[in-house]
């Protein structure tokens, strides 16, 4: 008996989901994050105004006065869904743990000299706050934002402030001891020079406009405390000075904020390119909040680099004028 081996060739009555198919501009070959973004933002069927905010739909793109032709254009250059996102951070974990481990089990924290340890405690786990602050308003914005390129990287980015906030707590625990927490949430809510920088946080949180928040919070304010304080405090100083197990043990804060700078000014250029009233508001709102996250951080980089505070805050300003000219939001 001979048996014929043949190749069957099948060929797909589709290559995509429908729903896709609409925003690719027709049936071809999706990739993941394609097909696990777009086109999922409930449109209809809603069956009533929220009791909270009768004024709009359950999902509505009149919450914000932004206005784009299409929301999914607002895609993250990164590529991010829930599948990729997990796996990143997930590696990023490891390398956080090993960072961990291997401060602890030689002993490094105890090599910090002890002023310099005070004050990397003093300066860094306050901001626990500061991210908890930026899960809150990044969960609003996914809450209140349209279109699922939009506000699903929002709840990612929610969810990597938390992971920030849990770092800098692991970071007290490892270098003092639980106290350290109560001590920083004191001077959270009692030191003169954190009550700017608080003020700036709560201001945020009652933010309505969904991209004004966007602006406030993550183009604003992460845009200069990360290089000021991870660039300018952490790596530039306390590691040359013997606390590099602090840049250890905070590795992950600008390696992350190098990478989620990529999405936000991916958003803000496509905003401002959508139209002239965008660019117009999109610049008010940075000429709105600017200034007063460089005025609430003054304090904190005075506290943290006493005489070269004042020209390390304008080099973290300048890093986030470069990134928004970039953006086409030059002012």
């Amino acid at each position: 008996m001979t048996l014929d081996l043949k190749t069957v060739d099948i060929k797909p009555l589709r290559h995509t989901y429908a729903h896709v198919a609409r925003h690719l501009g027709g049936d071809r070959n999706a990739s993941r994050y394609q097909e696990g973004t777009l086109g999922a933002q409930p449109e209809v069927n809603f069956h009533y105004r929220p009791t909270w905010d009768p004024g709009h739909e359950l999902f509505d793109t009149a919450r914000t006065a932004i206005r784009m032709q299409d929301w999914y254009a607002l895609r993250d250059p990164r590529q991010f869904y829930y599948a990729s996102w997990t796996m990143t951070r997930a590696r990023q974990q490891d390398a956080v743990e090993a960072n961990f481990e291997f401060v602890e089990s030689r002993g490094m924290a105890a090599t910090i000299p002890e002023e310099l340890r005070t004050r990397a405690l003093q300066v860094l786990v306050p901001l626990r706050h500061v991210a908890w602050g930026g899960n809150m308003n990044n969960s609003q914005i996914c809450a209140l934002g349209w279109g699922t390129t939009f506000t699903a990287p929002a709840m990612f980015h929610a969810m990597d402030n938390l992971g920030v906030a849990q770092f800098l707590t692991r970071l007290a625990l490892l270098l003092d001891g639980p106290d350290e927490l109560d001590r920083a949430k004191t001077a959270w809510m009692q030191a003169p020079h954190w009550q700017p920088l608080r003020r700036y946080v709560e201001d945020t949180l009652v933010v309505q406009d969904p991209v004004e928040l966007f602006v406030a919070q993550n183009a604003v304010l992460d845009g200069i405390l990360y290089p000021l304080v991870y660039g300018a405090f952490v790596d530039d100083h306390l590691a040359l000075a013997g606390g590099s197990a602090v840049a250890m043990l905070t590795a992950f804060m600008p390696e992350w904020h190098a990478e989620s700078a990529r999405w936000i000014d991916a958003v803000l250029k496509t905003m401002a390119a959508e139209s002239a009233d965008n660019k117009a508001l999109l610049r008010r709102w940075i000429d709105t909040w600017e200034p007063q996250a460089s005025a609430a951080l003054k304090p904190l980089a005075e506290a943290a680099l006493g005489a070269a505070g004042a020209g390390a805050l304008d080099e973290a300003q300048q890093q986030l004028r470069s990134r928004l000219a970039k953006a086409g939001l030059s002012s």
